[in-house]
Formats: structure tokens, C-alpha cells, sequence
């Protein structure tokens, strides 16, 4: 095997787009490379490079292919042009099964030579969400400026052109050099392999390694916090963002003017995270810390101090600018601000804001009244939601839509209750974000999510695919774990239909669309559960038996019937299920069996007269226990039956010579797949179970 090293080293690449690239390079590597088996592969990307290094064999090893030709008798026209196409003589062909056969051998090549054919044209195909052209005629793109190729194989250059011109011929040649650091180790650096690459990176302050560099980043900042007392705001994304922009990185820690220390806090944070690319601090009571870290890239002579002081004063403008915002803002009520929503579209289709909010105010009474939350209040809040749209502060921050409503609500005078309900209305707005538990605030949330559900399902505008521009998904999930989170017992269906009557004629109004809603709800709740690693095809068993749009109810259902299928008894009474569904299916096709009553003069077998007698007991006790959704005990009581639906299989031939003792077995058999659907749809369970 030889080692292999390719670096592709450009301007700055930015931060999200990295490692998609890297994740590229390494798949059209391994495509155009698979003759060469690639092995021990590893990526590493940054700002300004993105890198694959591996394994490959030293040759294509040498290889024979046959490749059938024209018939037989062809007309000679036919085969000289098949000859013509593939190279080959007369004297390569062969005869076989009524047709010509030629039998080519493909000599091995050096693994050089395939790379340096199979690289320019990748380069020319990578894929960029942006990309762009330089240097006059040039019609290659990259995301920016690509400056250097380095390409070894063993240590040694591989050789290829990537023409950048049209008619000059010239363009950037691969070699064995790339750079490090900017500002702290500018110039060319000669590289002979992979570890020498990555040492000589890293003493030119360079961290090449993506999860190496975010942990120092992570490990820095923290660090640089906890000295000051202080502990860092969690930021996942940001974290992320801040390792994919610097190659050296260095945390300092500034200060945070008291003047602007009254803020909100998500203020603070946002126009941090946004603008500057900082993290927020709490301090040992988890209050807002008056304080701020960052990651630089360079090590500086003075130890940090002028570009801590540069980026204070940065800081110090964009808070100000905030400031103006939310004393301006303040000046005007939420309630004075609705007008405004008229002139704010929400969807060609569906409308304005404001006739959005019109349904929300009469949706959230609705679901307020059925949790037993203030109808009054959920109103006010569906009222007010929205109205921070107008504001300049969610103007000039979107992400703070909701929050900034709760601020202003509260600063006008409004209940606690309604001022929650705004801030918290879009949550969940991902899988880490909390639901809300206050029952005004789920009242206005589940109107919000349901409203653009029906809205957006009745004007045609369906998720297809891995398409979902609405985020219909992430609201029909956000519904789910509002409902599961909370324990509420909601009928959906009929919230469904409220909403579909609130469109006055916007939506389509056909009977259909509710369950087309309800559907798509329980195919999310089905997904979410296969995450969870739960059996998703119990839940689809428990729905297709119930129809149930109490999701609270179908969960407790589907449960109970996974608990039973995880003992001995829920699989033998499965495969007894199966067993008569079967020979029921069988008999169906042949004719209908209609309402088969079974006639207990003809019971004659044991094991036939037992199962009767078990079914008829089983079936007063599991309705009963269905009906008061004691859904354990019912699925114990459906267990019980596994010894003598195992007797009757055994002892009694279903398929009797006499036409009535047969009728009557069959009669048996729908019984016991009439008890059990009662339950769950039994023949929607998988064997083994799905995850």
C-alpha cells in the first residue's frame, strides 16, 4: 500500500461549508480512486483547507474484461465498428452462444497516473452551494480563491495541471508545499507525508485536526472564564462556527459596560453571538456576567490586551445600537402594534399576520378550555404574539421573536401568564429546546403549530421528500412533545377540524384534510419513536385498531401492547394470531365468510370447546378493561389465551372434512382475530419488532 495525501488550500472557506467539503472530497476521492481500494482514510479541514489522507494500492492491478459483440452473420459494418470502439483486432474476438466475444486484456498502470487524470476533472465538479470565478478568463469555480494543490503519494508529487485559463495553458500545478498560519508563519512549507504534514502545520500554528481545534477553543474559552469566575453559556453551534475560523486559536476574555448590563439578557447574547462571534458568561448564582470570551487567531505581543480593547469597543456600538432599539420599542404598546401585522404577509395564500393572529385568538380559547388553562389569558396572548414583528429590535434580530414579546408584554402591563405564553409560543423549536409546561403557554403554542399545519397542508404545501422549506415537521413534532411532555389528553382530530373552519375558505375545505394532518402527526410521533429505539410498528398496530387521535391514550395503548410482545406468552399468542389470520385470509379469497356466529352444539374437540369458552370469557373482560383504557390489563388478559390457542393448533384440524364443523372452526378463528384487533391491528407487527 502508499500513502496518499491531498490538500486543497484556498482563502477562506466559510465555517459552515467546511465539513460538507471535506465530507465531498472523501466520497469523490473513494469514487475515482476504487480501483485503488482506498483504506485508513482520515479528513481535516479548516479555514483555509480542506485535506484527505489514506491509504491506496501502488497499481489498478492488471485485469481481463469480455464484452459481448454483434451477432453471428451481422453485417461486417457492424463489427468493424464494435472492433473501432473498443481498440480491439479480428484476432481478439471469439465466438460464443450465437454471438462475438472479445475477450480484452486491460494492462495494470501505476496508481500515479490515475490520480493525476481522475483530479482535474473532480476539482472542476466539486460541489459548492457558492462558488466563484477569478483571474480574467478563467472558467474554474471554487468557493474561493484555491492558491495551492498539494498531492503526494509516498512522499512524492504527483504530477497534474489545472488549466485556470482558457487559451494560455496556464494554471495551478500540484506540488508539495502549503502554508501555515497567515500572520504568525507566513510562506511556503515543503511537506513529505501525512504525520509530517500535520507536525509541520502545527509548528507553523496551524491545528489542522477540526475535533482537535474545537476542543481547544472549548477547553480555552472555559478556562479563561473559570479565571474570572465566571462559566461559559452553552453554545454548541457557535462553538462549532468559532473552531471552522480560526487555525491558532486563542481565548481572551473583555468586559461588558454596566450601562449595558440592563438589557435582556438574550439581547446581550444574540447580538454577541451574531454580530462578534463571542460567548456569553454567567456568574456564580447563574445570573448574565458582565464579561464575554472569544477565541482570537493569532497570538499577540501584548498578550491580547489591544484586541480585547478593539473588540470591547465593537461591542460596545452594537449594544448601543440594541439599546436604541429596545427604548424605542418600549415607547409603543404590543396592543397598538397590531394594526401594523395587516401590512406583514405571512403567505401569499394564507395571508397577513393579522388575519393569522384572528385565527390563533380563536383557536387558543379552544385548547385552553379542553387543558383546563384561562381561556381569557390564552386569548390575549394568541392576540399579542406576533405583534413584536414589528419591533426594531426582532427587525434587527429575528432569532428573538417571541422572547422580545414577552419582554414588552410584561413592560406594558400585562399578566405574567400571557407575557410566558408569548415568549414561549414557538417552542419547541428544536429536539434540545424546552416545551412549554404553563398551561396558557401550551394553549398558545399548540394553536400556533396546529394553525400552520392545517394552513399550510390545505393550500397543497406538503413536505415531499427531504424538502420541508414551512418546517411542517419540526411543528408537527413540536405538537407531539408538548402533548407527550405534558400528559394532555386532547382529541386532535376535532382541533384539526377547528382550525380547517378558521381559514374561511383561504384552505381547501374537502373532508380529508383533517386526517391528512392527524396522519402526518402520527408518522412524526412513528419516526420520533424509532429514534427513541422504540418498536414504531406497535404504534401503527395500536392506531390501525383505535384510530385514536388521543395521543396520550395511543401511546398508553402501544405500550402495553409492546410490554406484552416482550414476553413469551405476547410471542406465541402473535404467532398464534398470525397463524389463524392466515388460513382466515386464505378462506376470504376464496369467498366472503361474512358474520360468522360460532355455534357452541357443534363444538365437539377439547381444545376446540376450550378455546370457546377462553374467548368468550376474554372478550367481556378485554372490552371492559379497553373501555376504561386499562390497556396493561387488557393485553394480560389477551396473554392468557396463549395456552389454549397453542392446544387448539395443536389438537384441532381447522380444515374438516364436514362443511358446518369447519364453518364453525373458521367461526373460532375470526373471534380470536376480532378480540385481538380490539387492541392493536396485529397483523401490522413485525416478527422481530422494528426500530
Amino acid at each position: 500500500m502508499a500513502e496518499l495525501l491531498i490538500e486543497l488550500f484556498s482563502e477562506e472557506i466559510p465555517a459552515r461549508m467546511q465539513a460538507q467539503a471535506a465530507e465531498n472530497l472523501a466520497r469523490l476521492l473513494g469514487e475515482a480512486l476504487s480501483a485503488l481500494a482506498p483504506r485508513d482514510t482520515r479528513s481535516f479541514y479548516g479555514t483555509r483547507r480542506i485535506t484527505w489522507a489514506g491509504q491506496i494500492a501502488a497499481e489498478v492491478p492488471a485485469s481481463t474484461v469480455s464484452e459481448r459483440g454483434p451477432k453471428l452473420g451481422a453485417p461486417e459494418q457492424a463489427l468493424a465498428g464494435f472492433l473501432r470502439k473498443h481498440g480491439a483486432d479480428r484476432a481478439d474476438m471469439r465466438e460464443e452462444g450465437g454471438y462475438y466475444l472479445l475477450e480484452k486484456a486491460i494492462p495494470g498502470r501505476p496508481a500515479a497516473n490515475l490520480i493525476a487524470e481522475a483530479m482535474p476533472a473532480l476539482l472542476r465538479r466539486f460541489p459548492w452551494p457558492k462558488s466563484q470565478r477569478w483571474g480574467g478568463t478563467s472558467q474554474f469555480t471554487w468557493v474561493r480563491p484555491l492558491r495551492r494543490i498539494l498531492c503526494l503519494l509516498d512522499g512524492k508529487v504527483v504530477p497534474f495541471n489545472l488549466a485556470l485559463g482558457d487559451d494560455d495553458g496556464h494554471g495551478l500545478a500540484s506540488s508539495d508545499q502549503t502554508e501555515g498560519h497567515r500572520f504568525l508563519s507566513p510562506g511556503a512549507i515543503t511537506i513529505t507525508g501525512t504525520a509530517d504534514y500535520l507536525s509541520k502545520l502545527r509548528a507553523a500554528h496551524v491545528l489542522a485536526d477540526f475535533a482537535e481545534r474545537r476542543q481547544v477553543v472549548a477547553d480555552g474559552i472555559a478556562g479563561r472564564a473559570a479565571e474570572a469566575g465566571y462559566s461559559i453559556v452553552p453554545d454548541e453551534g457557535l462553538l462549532d462556527e468559532v473552531a471552522g475560523l480560526v487555525e491558532w486559536p486563542v481565548a481572551l476574555l473583555g468586559r461588558i459596560d454596566d450601562d449595558f448590563m440592563g438589557l435582556p439578557p438574550e439581547v446581550r447574547q444574540v447580538s454577541m453571538r451574531v454580530n462578534q462571534r463571542y460567548f456569553a458568561l454567567t456568574n456564580a448564582q447563574g445570573a448574565p456576567a458582565p464579561a464575554f470570551v472569544f477565541a482570537a487567531n493569532i497570538v499577540a505581543p501584548d498578550g491580547g490586551e489591544a484586541i480585547i480593547h478593539g473588540n470591547e469597543r465593537v461591542l460596545r456600538a452594537r449594544l448601543s445600537d440594541a439599546r436604541h432599539f429596545w427604548d424605542l420599542d418600549r415607547a409603543q404598546t404590543l396592543a397598538s402594534r397590531l394594526p401594523a401585522l395587516e401590512k406583514v404577509t405571512f403567505h401569499a395564500k394564507l395571508g397577513s399576520q393579522s388575519a393569522r393572529v384572528a385565527r390563533l385568538k380563536a383557536l387558543a380559547p379552544v385548547i385552553a378550555q379542553a387543558i383546563g388553562a384561562d381561556a381569557t389569558e390564552a386569548q390575549r396572548a394568541a392576540e399579542l404574539a406576533k405583534a413584536d414583528l414589528t419591533t426594531g429590535m426582532v427587525g434587527e434580530f429575528p432569532e428573538l421573536q417571541g422572547v422580545m414579546g414577552g419582554y414588552y408584554a410584561l413592560h406594558d402591563g400585562e399578566s405574567e401568564a400571557v407575557a410566558a405564553a408569548i415568549r414561549e409560543h414557538y417552542q419547541p423549536k428544536g429536539p434540545g429546546d424546552a416545551v412549554p409546561t404553563a398551561p396558557v403557554s401550551i394553549a398558545v403554542a399548540l394553536a400556533e403549530k396546529i394553525e400552520i399545519l392545517v394552513g399550510f397542508f390545505g393550500i397543497g404545501e406538503k413536505p415531499s421528500g427531504s424538502g420541508d422549506p414551512y418546517a411542517l415537521r419540526r411543528a408537527a413534532l413540536g405538537i407531539i412533545r408538548i402533548i407527550r411532555e405534558n400528559g394532555l389528553r386532547l382529541s386532535l382530530r376535532q382541533l384539526l377540524a377547528q382550525a380547517q373552519t378558521l381559514f374561511d375558505g383561504v384552505v381547501d375545505e374537502n373532508a380529508g384534510l383533517t386526517e391528512d394532518v392527524l396522519a402526518f402527526i402520527i408518522e412524526r410521533l412513528r419516526v420520533q419513536l424509532r429514534t427513541e429505539g422504540r418498536r414504531h410498528d406497535v404504534l401503527a398496530a395500536a392506531f390501525a385498531a383505535a384510530n385514536d387521535d388521543d395521543l396520550t391514550r395511543l401511546l398508553a395503548r402501544a405500550d402495553a401492547v409492546e410490554a406484552l410482545l416482550g414476553t413469551p406468552e405476547g410471542t406465541d399468542l402473535l404467532a398464534g394470531y398470525r397463524r389463524a389470520a392466515n388460513i382466515l385470509r386464505a378462506e376470504e379469497k376464496k369467498a366472503a365468510l361474512g358474520d360468522l356466529a360460532v355455534d357452541t352444539a357443534l363444538l365437539s374437540d377439547e381444545a376446540e370447546i376450550a378455546l370457546a369458552a377462553a374467548l368468550e370469557s376474554a372478550t367481556a373482560q378485554v372490552t371492559k378493561a379497553l373501555r376504561e383504557e386499562n390497556f396493561s390489563l387488557a393485553m394480560t388478559q389477551l396473554s392468557e389465551l396463549r395456552p389454549v390457542v397453542d392446544e387448539f393448533f395443536d389438537k384441532v384440524t381447522v380444515n374438516a372434512d364436514d362443511p358446518a364443523t369447519r364453518t364453525n372452526r373458521l367461526a373460532l378463528l375470526k373471534r380470536l382475530r376480532s378480540l385481538t384487533d380490539q387492541s392493536a391491528d396485529f397483523s401490522r407487527l413485525e416478527t422481530t419488532g422494528a426500530v
